[in-house]
């Protein structure tokens, strides 16, 4: 694969040098104006195609493919370009230059250079989820001005390479998974998405991972339920979606996993209404389980007026979505600390049923995206070590309370845990927790 990029980035170089020093061959031997109009647009073919496909390495997903494209073009521009340059300074120093050949010359090969470095930069900084906000305007504002853009522009095809890379073997990693079926489980996966989210089949609340999951056996299916209602509303809706799925699949039982508020409504669906003989195990990610005192106190500081203004708001952008009766007073009330305490005290475990949840916290705030990044700060001081919206002694509950943490400052955020930026963090790597998680149900019988 490396050999074949190399050999792609040389052709890109090659069609980059060929259309200016055709048109320099062409005026320097004399020949007509006319055969300058027909070699050069011939040229503009290859030289379109490049720059709509650049590189050879496809990858499975549109956004590692694009951005390896790009690197390829900001190597072919750097290779190119500084070729170019030093080409013509020799011309001048021969003492070879001609008007009517160089002029044109000069002018198709900061054309095309100018082509090739802007298709590369905008590929990279659209879809790279390593580099800075900073680093990509630097590179943006910098990288017309020769020699100074060099560092900048070796910096975001050194990054995209990485990822790249990082992406390839992760996908060399899990086709081996793939192969020996590894959440082929008893009972099929049923994602419970969190509040004020929706299941889409536009934009995939769990990211990459339900895709991930399929390839390595899974069955999955998702809650469904609205985007926010009370934890109750939203139980009554997950428990008749946990019948249906049973039905469609002609299975005993599902093993739900449940992210943030949609661990609430799978508990309450279980132990207050019937659900626990439709359901084989419950994981939670993230699930404030014994509320959020950050929420209770931002709640309680606005007013019953300026409460409603914003639940009409949101109720009505809801309804446009698809939700029927939305109400989002209710779903944020349910996620106070002091309503969480009295939904526990509702909502004992069933003995039928394997609990266990997942945990994480981000550390600085400037690691993280918008807008946990914001939130992060103001969360630690009411409740302490937080992933962003969530405490982390908030997460604990059942049979088994795993903690992920990992290397260095970036930390693991509440969407993180959902791929909902589809970023391959350091250290770790959100497909293969859930491949991991999944495959870890299937060897304890689920």
């Amino acid at each position: 694969m490396i050999f074949l990029r190399i050999l792609f980035i040389l052709l890109d170089t090659a069609i980059l040098l060929a259309i200016p020093g055709a048109c320099l061959f062409i005026g320097a031997s004399g020949f007509s104006v006319v055969a300058v109009t027909v070699a050069v647009p011939l040229l503009f073919v290859p030289f379109t195609a490049l720059n709509v496909f650049p590189g050879i390495y496809r990858l499975r997903s549109l956004r590692p493919t694009v951005l390896a494209g790009g690197a390829d073009l900001l190597t072919a521009f750097l290779l190119g370009f500084y070729a170019e340059t030093a080409f013509g300074i020799y011309r001048a120093a021969a003492g070879l230059f001609r008007p009517e050949a160089d002029v044109p010359y000069i002018i198709l090969a900061l054309i095309t250079c100018f082509i090739y470095l802007w298709n590369g930069v905008i590929r990279v900084i659209v879809t790279s989820t390593r580099l800075g906000v900073v680093l990509k305007v630097l590179a943006a504002v910098f990288c017309m001005i020769p020699v100074v853009h060099i560092p900048f522009l070796l910096v975001l095809i050194i990054s995209a390479n990485g990822e790249c890379a990082y992406e390839a073997r992760y996908i060399a990693h899990e086709k081996e998974l793939a192969a020996s079926r590894v959440c082929a489980t008893k009972y099929p996966i049923l994602l419970v998405h969190g509040v004020f989210f929706r299941d889409s089949s536009v934009l995939n609340y769990w990211g990459r991972v339900p895709a991930a999951l399929t390839r390595c056996g899974a069955v999955i299916r998702y809650g469904n339920q609205q985007s926010a209602l009370s934890v109750r509303e939203s139980a009554a809706e997950l428990a008749e979606r946990i019948e249906d799925v049973v039905k469609e699949l002609g299975c005993e039982k599902v093993n739900i996993i449940a992210h943030s508020k949609g661990g609430l409504d799978a508990r309450y669906a279980v132990s207050r209404l019937g659900s626990d003989k439709y359901v084989a195990s419950l994981t939670t990610i993230n699930t404030p389980h014994r509320g959020c005192i950050f929420v209770e106190s931002i709640y309680n500081k606005f007013s019953a007026e300026a409460r409603e203004r914003m639940a009409k708001m949101y109720n009505a952008a809801a309804r446009r979505v698809g939700d029927t009766e939305p109400d989002f007073l209710a779903a944020v009330a349910d996620l106070r600390e002091s309503a969480c305490s009295a939904l526990n005290a509702e909502t004992p475990d069933s003995p039928d049923v394997y609990y266990q949840s997942i945990g994480t916290s981000a550390k600085y705030a400037y690691n993280g995206r918008f807008p946990l990044n914001v939130s992060l700060p103001f969360v630690r001081r009411t409740d302490g070590e937080n992933d962003g919206l969530v405490s982390l002694a908030s997460m604990a509950w059942g049979a088994d309370f795993r903690v992920f943490r990992v290397n260095g400052r970036r930390g693991i955020t509440h969407a993180d845990m959902i791929d909902l930026n589809r970023e391959n963090i350091p250290d770790f790597n959100v497909r293969s927790f859930y491949i991991d998680l999944v495959s870890d149900l299937r060897l304890k019988g689920f």
